[in-house]
């Protein structure tokens, strides 16, 4: 039980570095990630705010892995332009777009007053 497990985490560390290689904007939200995590340390964010900014991080880098792997799964069974993969591939992207949206929303709720405050 517990082998099947630690197999489970390895594939899943798998997704993670197939995603950092081979995705420029996986690459882009882990680099905002740890920009907006400095941000947070520096400007002493209380746990709360920690929280909803941690799970918004998570919810924009899940939204981009299941946008890598649909369009992979797209691109194995149908490499000809299909307005049914494209339909597909633009639905996923819109899942990122809005997850980001959503983050930068929550952004600038928790840090916009702080800004403020040093002005």
């Amino acid at each position: 039980m517990l082998e099947k497990k630690i197999h489970n985490i390895r594939f899943a560390i798998n997704g993670i570095k197939i995603a950092w290689q081979e995705e420029f904007s996986f690459k882009l939200e882990v680099c905002a990630a740890l920009l907006i995590s400095l941000l947070g340390w520096l400007l002493a964010i209380s746990t709360a705010e920690w929280l909803i900014v941690i799970f918004m991080i998570g919810f924009v880098l899940s939204a981009e892995v299941f946008n890598t792997a649909l369009e992979e799964l797209c691109d194995k069974f149908q490499s000809d332009p299909d307005p049914h993969i494209a339909k597909i591939k633009d639905l996923a992207a819109a899942a990122v777009l809005l997850a980001s949206a959503a983050a930068f929303v929550v952004g600038v709720i928790i840090f916009l007053p702080r800004f403020l405050s040093l002005v």
